[in-house]
């Protein structure tokens, strides 16, 4: 059935984005901008195929792509937090660090066989149409996104943990005040989007495309920086716009496929056209919020992050 294969692939194309995109929100949330999600997720996937492919199991290279991106959050947090470097240029020399030390590590493991991650089919429910292809006979990192976003949205709006996440984020000096770590607050936030970033990676090295292959993020990380302000700092809106974000890419790779007469290299560029538009309809929107708001309520008015 050919919707049926249609949203299976939408699927597979969103998780990596939701896994991603939910670490950064909580960097953001914590107040860190990490810009190196592209560089984390490339480096969690070279990791996790470097050790699927020793060791002849995808468990072992999930956890390894999972941990790979975690300590290499550590290097981003390092020259922050602790030695108080610029976010911004930090971020993407991190991606560019990224981006050149997985080419290298994987120079000689490209055309070598992967080792794909088996779906977990879950008996009776698998069986049921249509949906229980979708929703019951899945790989692990599936069910990990959508336990992810759920346990990331209890923990920053119901837990007193979250809070103080939230209040870091929100005013440090405050915070800070209070008697809370920020920087030791800020570093788990750090390796916590880290840890996911490397998870999407091993998703893509082991579930999406089970080889490894030269820059396999593919802009993947920048969509993800997005999909956080799309998603207004809320983890649901993220795993809905992860699913957004997704079908546009995987319907540019079925228009081209039915052959639609539209030049393969716009097609190619859509999701990242899509991202712009959405990004520049959320400023405008918040920037009308602004000028309709009184004077006097102006003042005061903050984003809610």
């Amino acid at each position: 059935m050919i919707v049926e294969a249609i949203l299976l692939t939408i699927i597979t194309a969103s998780t990596p984005l939701v896994l991603a995109a939910i670490g950064e929100l909580v960097c953001e949330r914590a107040g860190v901008l990490n810009l190196g999600v592209e560089g984390m997720m490339v480096m969690g996937a070279v990791g996790a195929f470097t050790a699927a492919h020793a060791t002849g199991s995808p468990w072992i290279g999930m956890m390894a792509g999972m941990i790979t991106g975690a300590v290499f959050s550590l290097l981003f947090g390092f020259l922050t937090l602790t030695l108080v470097a610029n976010q911004v240029a930090t971020g993407l020399a991190l991606t560019i660090l990224g981006q050149g030390l997985s080419a290298m590590i994987g120079e000689g493991l490209v055309g070598k066989p992967g080792v794909k991650m088996p779906s977990l089919d879950i008996p009776v429910l698998s069986d049921i149409p249509v949906i229980g292809p979708l929703l019951f006979d899945q790989d692990i990192f599936f069910y990990l996104s959508i336990a992810i976003v759920a346990g990331v949205s209890w923990f920053l709006f119901k837990t007193r943990r979250g809070l103080v996440l939230r209040s870091v984020g929100d005013n440090h000096a405050s915070a800070h005040a209070l008697g809370i770590n920020v920087i030791g607050i800020r570093y788990l936030a750090v390796m916590f989007g880290g840890a996911c970033a490397g998870l999407a990676g091993a998703q893509l090295s082991l579930v999406y495309t089970p080889q490894w292959s030269e820059n396999m993020a593919a802009g993947r990380g920048w969509i993800a920086l997005a999909l956080v302000v799309f998603a207004s700092w809320r983890p649901w809106g993220v795993l809905v716009g992860g699913y957004l974000f997704g079908a546009v890419t995987i319907g540019q790779l079925h228009a081209q496929a039915f052959g639609i007469a539209i030049p393969s290299q716009f097609l190619s560029a859509l999701p990242y056209v899509v991202t712009v538009l959405v990004l520049v309809i959320i400023s405008q929107n918040r920037r009308m919020t602004l000028i309709n708001t009184p004077a006097s309520l102006g003042k005061s008015f903050v984003p809610d992050r």
